[in-house]
């Protein structure tokens, strides 16, 4: 009997057809960033699938924890960080 454990590297194939054109840009952006379709594909899956995840995710707080979150978002952008952020030069203004 074959047991799974979380140092299970074993892969699956995963069969997905897919436009040619579709493909092609799928490729460029894998080039682009030095991986192959099939390490670009997997990322892309993978960081998907945690962000429908995370979108799922419920915080549960206390009334006045949530009050003092919507106070801390309803204050304006201010400190050292958001000054330099503001001042960082723009790329599309170059």
């Amino acid at each position: 009997m074959q047991t799974n454990t979380t140092n299970d590297t074993a892969t699956r194939a995963v069969n997905l057809r897919v436009r040619e054109d579709i493909r092609n840009l799928i490729d460029q952006a894998a080039r682009s960033q030095g991986k192959s379709r099939s390490e670009f594909m997997i990322d892309a899956a993978r960081r998907a699938a945690e962000d429908a995840l995370l979108d799922q995710t419920l915080v549960r707080v206390d009334a006045q924890t949530y009050a003092h979150f919507l106070s801390v978002l309803d204050q304006p952008p201010s400190g050292e960080g958001y000054e330099r952020l503001m001042k960082a030069a723009k790329p599309w203004q170059a």
